[in-house]
């Protein structure tokens, strides 16, 4: 009788923690290492590090390989097995929790010396499994490691601090390292508004890199490419280090963890000390995977530009050396106004507003639980900015889609003389008629203009950055696609990307 009984992989049926720290399935683990030589599952003195333990299964699934390739040189299982685990095998958990299930995961016990652990020369409950309590360090209400915030993170024992072990505490194991690989948290609440977090995975990588392990890969949030808060230092070392020679980049963050969207994807990538060569990227999005070898960076830019088509149809527009769009692109709150003002003008010290227009005064454009809405203010309410109110303007919303190549915005809002907005909307003008900003906004609509913007939009913000590679046009006559390929020399198969992979906007 045949047996159809399904024994599924318990690692791969956890639910995660967070969309911050989130559990690594078996075969995106086993995608990482295969990056890895194949000889070093044959090399007794190979060392490896997960400095980030969550579930244990980079640990358990580094056992698997080295079991089968030290049989020849430990041919007595148990002798295998104690070697292996003793001398090969080291983590360091996130918390008490992770440590004990992930010695449950690599030790098939709880405790490393446990009556039915799979190694018996531990001494101690721990094996090389470890996880310390350890504190942040304050200088001036943050942690001089990670920034955590000190009133969100000064708590009792009861309590986790969240201060990881590997960014906070010198070297744990004191030893060299030839792969030290993970996936660390991404991020930690920063004690500003609505749930404003400080990206923390950088900080492990960077950690790694210091210890100068022979190989390094680790999966992390695909944002720094182009973004990111504090982030600009780790983007700029990222994109220069000739030492990353396979980078795989997800558009779609659940291709690798399910049911959890990353905005902007995810990546993992493989780090070779002391090598210097062009990087194998492997890019994988709903046209499938495509492979480029190439620079992280291209010759006099700043971030890394995700697909090869929009490499060559940025450096034709570059050729004009016309001025970027983004110098009529403003600031954030270009009227000093917060997303929650039409609610809380008297959290702000400003008098109220209303909801009924007012004879010769001024439209406020923005949002009201999550809807557009406009409210009303007289003409001599104490705004804390008024310049442009006289001008014709258009209000783009700063926020929209996840990062994917196309997106279309909410609809924007061709504004007149005497209109504003919060902060919900960036503001792109002024323009001196309403015949100018209509022509403006017939460029903002293209797919071209999209496309460019693409680039550098990599999550759901579309701040003033993500219109640098947008070149200025005429806005005394109108625009359109097929004008724009003709003027800037694209080749049929540059428009056949764009008129496959952009919207179009209605």
């Amino acid at each position: 009788m045949q047996n159809n009984t399904y024994n599924p992989d318990v690692l791969s049926c956890l639910a995660n923690l967070s969309n911050d720290e989130v559990f690594t399935p078996p075969a995106l683990a086993n995608q990482m290492l295969d990056l890895l030589p194949n000889e070093l599952w044959s090399n007794p003195d190979a060392k490896f590090l997960d400095p980030c333990c969550k579930s244990g299964v980079f640990l358990r699934e580094i056992a698997k390989r080295l079991i089968i390739g030290l049989k020849s040189k430990f041919p007595d299982l148990q002798e295998r097995l104690n070697h292996i685990y003793t001398n090969q095998l080291y983590g360091i958990a996130i918390t008490e929790m992770t440590a004990l299930l992930s010695r449950r995961s690599v030790y098939c016990s709880k405790t490393a010396n446990g009556k039915y652990s799979v190694c018996d020369a531990f001494k101690d409950t721990s094996g090389n499994i470890v996880f310390q309590r350890t504190e942040h360090t304050w200088v001036n209400g943050r942690c001089q490691y990670c920034g955590a915030s000190q009133s969100e993170y000064d708590r009792d024992e009861s309590l986790e601090t969240h201060a990881y072990q590997f960014i906070h505490a010198d070297e744990v194991f004191n030893m060299k390292f030839d792969v030290i690989i993970g996936n660390p948290p991404y991020q930690l609440s920063d004690g500003g508004a609505q749930a404003s977090a400080k990206p923390l995975y950088h900080l492990f990588v960077d950690q790694a890199k210091k210890l100068e392990p022979r190989y390094l890969t680790m999966i992390i949030p695909a944002r720094f490419f182009t973004g990111g808060k504090g982030l600009d230092d780790f983007r700029s070392s990222m994109i220069h280090d000739k030492q990353i020679s396979v980078l795989h980049d997800f558009a779609d963050s659940a291709e690798c963890f399910s049911g959890v969207d990353i905005k902007g994807g995810v990546c993992f990538f493989l780090w070779e000390f002391g090598k210097d060569t062009m990087c194998d990227i492997y890019r994988h999005d709903y046209n499938g995977i495509t492979h480029s070898k190439r620079y992280l960076v291209e010759p006099d830019d700043d971030i890394f530009i995700r697909c090869n088509q929009l490499i060559s149809i940025k450096n034709k527009v570059q050729k004009f050396k016309e001025p970027s769009f983004m110098d009529i692109v403003s600031p954030l709150k270009p009227y000093g106004l917060r997303g929650d003002f039409f609610n809380n003008q008297k959290k702000y010290g400003l008098p109220p507003i209303s909801d009924k227009p007012i004879p010769n005064g001024f439209t406020i454009i923005g949002l009201d639980n999550l809807r557009r809405s406009v409210r009303y203010i007289p003409k001599d309410y104490p705004l804390p900015q008024t310049n442009m109110l006289k001008s014709y303007k258009i209000f783009i919303t700063r926020n929209y889609g996840c990062g994917e190549i196309g997106e279309v915005p909410a609809t924007p809002v061709l504004a007149t003389p005497g209109q504003l907005c919060t902060e919900t909307f960036i503001q792109i003008g002024p323009f001196d008629t309403e015949q100018e900003m209509q022509n403006a906004y017939s460029y903002l609509a293209t797919k071209f203009f999209r496309c460019l913007v693409g680039i550098r939009k990599q999550d759901q913000g579309a701040t003033r950055s993500v219109y640098k590679y947008v070149p200025m046009q005429d806005f005394t006559e109108s625009w359109n696609d097929e004008k724009l390929y003709k003027k800037y020399g694209l080749t049929k198969k540059e428009i056949e990307f764009i008129e496959t992979n952009i919207k179009p906007m209605e």
